[in-house]
């Protein structure tokens, strides 16, 4: 059996493919892929090559350059798909119906284990119609949609811990030598990220503000802001958090007061 895992947090795709690797001991694990681009671009290599398909996908649904239903539009996915979600119950519900299991992160090994039992006792029944119904899913999902899609999870390590922080916990990630995630109730996570440029791709302007170099803030976590003699600005932050310094150009101290006021 071959298992292809679809992850864009390299964090938790690390302890995604352990997990697997220890629950199905005898298969092939492919992956993990981390964007629309790499799943199409395996499909499509397996085409060409002449390889089937893996038997089960498990896939993450926000990737790093949108979402894996675009993908598997595209592919014409026929394989049994875990999702690994963090969608709110209206989506998962409607998840449930039309895939083969769901997983809120972080993932629990048993649920993991219990969606890879459905598999196997679906492959054993000899299930059809998956692409079928499956695409309809699709269709019905995003057909119409064009709103942008941003990372509404991130994660990081915190006490021997990979902790997953959905987006409203978050006050705002510090570069200094690694990318560090503050969360809003003061914890200070290790990321997996390499840069903050490649942070603020992935974020929802509207609620995340570049302020210099090092600081890629939160708007919940602002508590206001105090203009400085140099035309600076100094952001203030919530608690915990308010001891961090942080400060904000003049050249985009005006760029930041607009932000701030939508």
């Amino acid at each position: 059996m071959t298992i292809l895992l679809i992850e864009d947090e390299p964090l938790i795709a690390r302890q995604l493919q352990k997990l697997v690797q220890q629950l199905e001991p005898t298969a092939t694990i492919d992956g993990p892929l981390s964007s629309v681009q790499a799943i199409c671009a395996y499909f499509q290599s397996n085409r060409v090559s002449g390889r089937p398909s893996p038997d089960l996908v498990i896939s993450d649904i926000q990737l790093s350059d949108g979402v894996s239903f675009e993908a598997f539009r595209q592919i014409q996915l026929d394989t049994p798909v875990i999702f690994t979600t963090a969608y709110d119950e209206y989506a998962i519900r409607a998840f449930k119906l039309n895939s083969l299991d769901y997983l809120l992160k972080p993932i629990d090994p048993d649920d993991l284990q219990a969606a890879l039992s459905k598999f196997h006792r679906w492959a054993l029944q000899g299930a059809s119609g998956f692409e079928d119904h499956f695409r309809h899913f699709l269709n019905h999902l995003s057909d119409q949609s064009t709103t942008p899609t941003y990372k509404r999870r991130f994660s990081g390590h915190y006490i021997r811990q990979i902790v997953s922080v959905p987006q409203q916990e978050v006050a705002c990630f510090c570069r200094n030598e690694l990318i560090y995630l503050y969360t809003t109730d003061g914890r200070k996570l290790i990321t997996d990220y390499k840069t903050l440029d490649e942070l603020e791709e992935l974020v929802d302007p509207s609620q995340f503000f570049r302020a210099n170099r090092q600081y890629l803030l939160a708007l919940e976590a602002i508590a206001g802001y105090k203009p400085l003699d140099s035309q600076k600005l100094q952001i203030l932050l919530k608690s915990p958090n308010d001891k961090l310094e942080l400060l904000v150009s003049k050249e985009k101290s005006t760029l930041f007061r607009h932000w701030l006021d939508e």
